[in-house]
């Protein structure tokens, strides 16, 4: 009995990697599209509160406070593209956005920070 064996293989291993899925990519981009709509909202609010005269201490901090969620909101949505570019469901030039606005909320706080 010299009965040939069939290797037998891996259909798994064999097969091409699967692209990612559009779904994946739609959801990802959509989420992270609203994240950098709130982003931009809460650092240009930064921008256009200026305060009204030598004592209105109030309105420089608010503008301060703004640019200091903004720059959260950044580092969260750019930890969002990080996993999401990780996960291969989008490409790299996502990061562009929240470096973007975190570089605007950077230049309100320090910079073009309101004076009294």
């Amino acid at each position: 009995m010299s009965g040939s064996t069939r290797p037998t293989t891996d259909v798994r291993a064999s097969r091409p990697p699967r692209p990612p899925s559009r779904v994946g990519t739609a959801v990802c981009a959509t989420a992270l599209a609203l994240g950098h709509v709130v982003t931009g909202c809460v650092v240009l609010t930064a921008y256009m509160v200026e305060p009204d005269g030598p004592w209105d201490s109030q309105a420089v901090t608010n503008a301060g406070f703004a640019a200091g969620i903004g720059l959260v909101f950044s580092v969260v949505t750019a930890l969002l593209s990080w996993a999401f570019v990780k996960a291969e469901w989008l490409r790299r030039w996502w990061y562009t956005f929240p470096a973007g606005l975190a570089f605007a909320a950077l230049l309100r706080l320090t910079v073009l920070a309101p004076e009294l």
